[in-house]
């Protein structure tokens, strides 16, 4: 039999109903695979772990967020099976049912039909948010508290050994500005599209509570208003909604509101949060746990995030852009600095085309996509020269490349709010991201 067909002789086994029909993988998710199919005529959802690389233990948790979810009223989908992959699945999964609705940012936010649920979904969003806070961890057992997340990004961070003088300069405002702590509570770790199930009348269903933990509450208010999630749409709040309206409808139920400063705060983290998670997917695929060439392009996308924060804190304006489309690249002494490499891509997208290839299939439509992306990267880098701007302005801060510009920063003799400074860290990071996005800046809806 097929890999496929092995799965829905497994499921079967496990859920002991009918056999299982309409098997398909779907094209979301990047760490885990997420496979629809039906038992009996029931439309249900599979979420499992790729085989060779179990999380049971995350698994665990997020199944108890899915009951304590519901009980406290949080819209989820309704939990009918899970298991840590010992038997005939294969690895740690969930089944749920499946819930009616739109999780594609772009129909959303552009699509007629969702047009009454993105006049109040803002809102919505801050009033399940207080909700899912609201939740007595008690009922979440395998919930970890993660400690200073300021020093958890700076760890993941280090541990790239890549220089990259946006983050350091943004770590450091971070660390200047931090609020005074809230929580701990229960914080579902990614929410925002893709994780949202939106019907025509409003929310249906909360995804994907695989990164749960226990801190602060105002990370998730964070999260859900970085641009990231806006898909070139301008309101704050993924695309559709304010601040304001988010914050109020948390009030309804919270009975108040979080300080706007603190939420704007972990906003700001969020940007560097994200950045960070894009260069750990493309270390799974570097260091050969996991091939994709979804989780390589992931870590080209970092200076996308990047960008994001400085834009966030006012670091970047329009005048700062003038000749962006023009590609360039950062002059640095060693090209592999940037990671993934172009031959590291380029060789993702041969894995892709030899290895993940399933002609009509709906994710490897949407991985045909990323590898195009993957060979734009690659093209616009093999044909750019060195910014002549960017090494300018490195010269007038005294460093000879991003690397030293990046120990500066950290050590603190270079001054991220000097003008000139910042004009070095502005300057390297859109180097990068005319390599890896010109679009970017300009996204429109």
């Amino acid at each position: 039999m097929s890999a496929p067909d092995d799965l829905a002789a497994g499921l079967a086994e496990v859920l002991g109903a009918g056999p299982v029909s309409g098997l398909r993988r779907l094209s979301a998710g990047a760490s885990r695979e997420t496979w629809a199919f039906a038992v009996d005529g029931r439309p249900l959802v599979l979420r499992r772990d790729p085989p060779g690389v179990p999380r049971p233990v995350e698994m665990v948790r997020e199944a108890e967020c899915l009951r304590a979810a519901a009980r406290a009223g949080v819209p989820v989908p309704a939990l009918v099976a899970t298991g840590d992959g010992t038997d005939a699945v294969g690895s740690p999964y969930l089944v749920v049912a499946w819930v009616a609705g739109e999780s594609l940012p772009t129909r959303v936010l552009r699509d007629e039909r969702w047009a009454p649920a993105r006049a109040g979904l803002a809102r919505e969003l801050g009033r399940v948010l207080a909700g899912i806070h609201a939740v007595d961890p008690a009922e979440v057992p395998a919930l970890e508290e993660l400690g200073d997340p300021l020093a958890a990004l700076r760890t993941q961070h280090d541990g790239f050994g890549q220089a990259r003088p946006s983050v350091e300069a943004v770590l450091r405002w971070l660390e200047a500005h931090r609020p005074p702590a809230a929580g701990p509570a229960l914080v579902h770790g990614d929410f925002r599209h893709g994780n949202l199930l939106v019907a025509p009348d409003g929310l249906a269903a909360v995804l994907d509570w695989e990164l749960a933990h226990l801190g602060d509450p105002r990370e998730d208010l964070g999260w859900v208003c970085v641009r990231a999630w806006r898909f070139g749409a301008a309101p704050e709040v993924g695309g559709f909604g304010t601040r304001d309206e988010l914050l109020a409808g948390y009030a309804e139920v919270a009975g108040e509101a979080p300080d706007p400063d603190a939420v704007r705060w972990w906003e700001i983290y969020g940007c560097v949060h994200w950045a960070v998670i894009c260069r750990m997917q493309a270390e799974r695929h570097l260091g050969g746990s996991e091939q994709s060439v979804e989780m390589a392009t992931l870590g080209r996308r970092a200076v996308e995030a990047e960008y994001d924060a400085l834009l966030a804190l006012g670091w970047v304006d329009e005048a700062d852009l003038e000749g962006f489309a023009d590609p360039r690249a950062v002059a640095v002494a060693d090209p592999a600095a940037e990671r993934p490499t172009v031959d590291e891509l380029l060789g993702a997208v041969v894995g892709f085309l030899s290895d993940e290839l399933v002609p009509g299939d709906d994710r490897s439509r949407y991985l045909s996509r990323v590898a195009r992306t993957a060979l734009g990267v690659a093209r616009r880098e093999l044909g750019a020269a060195p910014d002549p701007r960017h090494r300018a302005s490195l010269d007038v801060v005294g460093c000879a490349d991003d690397a030293e510009l990046a120990a500066a920063l950290r050590r603190g003799t270079l001054d991220p709010d000097r003008p000139e400074v910042r004009t070095a860290v502005r300057s390297g990071t859109l180097a990068r991201l005319a390599v890896a996005n010109p679009r970017y800046p300009f996204i429109r809806p």
